[in-house]
């Protein structure tokens, strides 16, 4: 293997779901094989009916900064699973990258940017129309990257 296809990075693309729970473990077993960085990336979306802030609820319901509750969401999320599975080092030295914007588009921007290897990511099992109308981020992934991309869905081992 040439020695630039191993610093090529894995990038895994969560949503804190069970299913991109799963993509970040098998994404750290990949990137042990390979001798790869690991690179995870989260996209903080809009919802559009609060540009820029998801309502926190508690005791008090307030709203916040996407960008700061995504943050916090997503280190929680890393923590919680190094915490669990500590034998995957690769979680705990991996870059982590918090972008907004269109997950897809995100995702396939990041991916070429830093010319990874191959792109890990959850499924979401979407059904109904908008599944046919749209496709799923992860099945978009699949159709526009330039490199391999590996689904995976929660429950399922890493071969």
């Amino acid at each position: 293997m040439a020695p630039d296809q191993q610093a090529r990075p894995i990038l895994a693309a969560v949503d804190f779901s069970p299913d991109s729970e799963a993509a970040l473990v098998c994404a750290a077993e990949l990137a042990a094989v390979y001798g790869a960085p690991l690179q995870v990336v989260h996209v903080v979306h809009d919802p559009g009916d609060a540009p820029g802030y998801y309502a926190v609820h508690g005791s008090e319901k307030h709203m916040q900064k996407l960008e700061d509750v995504a943050a916090s969401m997503f280190n929680d999320f890393i923590s919680r699973i190094i915490q669990e599975r500590p034998e995957l080092v690769a979680i705990e030295s991996a870059e982590r990258i918090l972008v907004t914007g269109l997950p897809v588009t995100r995702i396939l921007e990041l991916a070429g940017k830093i010319q990874a290897r191959m792109i890990v990511m959850g499924s979401q099992g979407r059904t109904g129309l908008a599944r046919a109308l749209l496709g799923s981020k992860a099945e978009q992934v699949v159709r526009l990257a330039p490199m391999p991309v590996t689904i995976v869905k929660s429950g399922e081992e890493c071969d």
